[in-house]
């Protein structure tokens, strides 16, 4: 499969924006919605959130199948066969009649779901060429973060105002103006050569698919207050592990980690998992410190979140060329300090001014660190590529909310005065770590070590 990168990147932008951001959307926009679902289905609201996890587990356990579906199908055909099954599991998810029902049919929705954000990210790299990643990943960094963290409130209003079911029936026209979009504007592929001819690797797929929903499934219950010894975390880590042992040797594994051996593929990587792991695990602790420390509403959690959106919109357009131009290293250096920064700062002054700090730092970092994992990479590689960075992303989201939970538990368990103090100096200690990966982005003698597969 091969995109022209001469074809405008707005183009596949419009595209992968107008099918991925409901698939984003839905993994939060439920969360208010949990007692009013176990009030029509007399359940225990901790029986209504399994249509929260069941969605998430979804989502996880599809990931790995990116980089062989694009090969074998190509990606348009992926694509749309992934909306159409999204559409359907919101449509039949509005229509459940009980809480095992609606489980169900959000796991649909989540299987399709899965699939849609890294095919996107994959078409858009590939659009783009190595000569204008920057300003393509700008497109959807933004999104990608604020999408989410808008959901809540946005799902108090629609319940507030048109009940649940509207939640999941808002996809449908959504879905159908994505599919018209990607029907008129995608180019059509027919999978990768080499790589349609390849067997799914099933063993593989037994391995790390449930082992991934093992490890977000023990890690957000870790974070619930859970051991850190739940059976699920540890499951989970044994499932992966055997993955891994099994993919470096075996030909044909379902994730290919030898395209590690990329210096600045994982450098860039390793820098993602960091940075991300703070800035997802920050934007949980804001609405939780909004709600639980100053007794607010979930709509005045959202909005003061807001300004983490206008800051990175500020700062996107120019990460981008300065990305394509310079480089990445010194665009995301400056925009870790910026984060940091931001972070301690809302810890002694809570407001939207630091919150807007943390959005201008947010805008030079996603765009350059996400840009900067593509850039050595063969054009064939960036599907298998995005499989591995959406992996350790969606791990290290769920890593960093964790940690951050249970570190603010144990200093509410020790009295401590200020609880959400200790919580936000974690978060700016792991956006600083990502600093020395970044710092490896660019280097000559870092580069010349590579030894990724052709």
């Amino acid at each position: 499969m091969r995109y022209s990168v001469r074809k405008p990147i707005a183009t596949t932008g419009l595209v992968v924006l107008l099918g991925g951001v409901m698939t984003m959307l839905d993994s939060t926009i439920v969360n208010v919605a949990l007692t009013t679902l176990a009030r029509d289905f007399h359940a225990t609201p901790a029986t209504a959130q399994q249509a929260v996890t069941g969605y998430l587990l979804a989502l996880s356990m599809t990931v790995p199948m990116t980089g062989w579906a694009v090969g074998r199908f190509g990606a348009r055909n992926v694509w749309l066969t992934s909306l159409l099954l999204f559409a359907a599991g919101s449509a039949l998810s509005a229509a459940a009649w009980s809480v095992a029902s609606l489980v169900a049919f959000r796991a649909a929705q989540g299987l399709g779901g899965g699939l849609l954000m890294p095919v996107g990210q994959a078409m858009l790299a590939q659009a783009a060429g190595k000569e204008r990643m920057g300003r393509a990943m700008a497109l959807i960094t933004v999104p990608g973060m604020l999408v989410p963290v808008l959901g809540p409130p946005l799902g108090g209003v629609i319940v507030e105002s048109l009940g649940w079911r509207w939640l999941f029936l808002v996809n449908v026209p959504v879905c159908a103006v994505a599919l018209l979009a990607a029907l008129l504007l995608l180019p059509a592929d027919g999978g990768g050569g080499g790589a349609a001819q390849q067997p799914l690797d099933v063993l593989g797929l037994a391995l790390l698919s449930p082992g991934l929903a093992a490890l977000v499934y023990g890690l957000s219950e870790v974070g619930n207050g859970a051991s850190p010894l739940h059976p699920a975390l540890w499951a989970g880590l044994a499932l992966v592990a055997a993955f891994a042992v099994r993919a470096l040797w075996a030909p044909g594994a379902l994730v290919d980690l030898r395209l590690f051996g990329d210096r600045t593929f994982a450098a860039a990587v390793g820098a993602m998992v960091c940075y991300s792991a703070a800035m997802l695990g920050f934007t949980v602790l804001v609405p939780l410190y909004s709600q639980l420390a100053r007794g607010g509403t979930p709509l005045e959690a959202g909005l003061l979140l807001a300004p983490l959106g206008i800051g990175a919109a500020v700062t996107l357009p120019v990460a981008g060329r300065l990305t394509d131009s310079r480089g990445a290293r010194g665009v995301a250096a400056g925009g870790v300090a910026l984060v940091a920064a931001g972070i301690a700062a809302f810890a002694a002054f809570p407001g939207p001014g630091p919150i807007l700090v943390v959005g201008l730092g947010h805008g030079l970092v996603s765009t350059s660190v996400l840009a900067a994992a593509y850039a050595t990479l063969e054009h064939a590689a960036i599907p298998a590529a995005t499989t591995l960075s959406t992996i350790s992303l969606r791990l290290a989201s769920s890593f960093g909310v964790a940690v951050l939970a249970v570190l603010l538990q144990l200093a509410g368990a020790a009295g401590a005065a200020r609880p959400y103090t200790y919580a936000f100096g974690c978060a700016v200690a792991l956006a600083a770590v990502s600093l020395v990966p970044i710092a490896l982005l660019g280097s000559r003698a870092w580069k010349r070590s590579s030894s990724a597969p052709a």
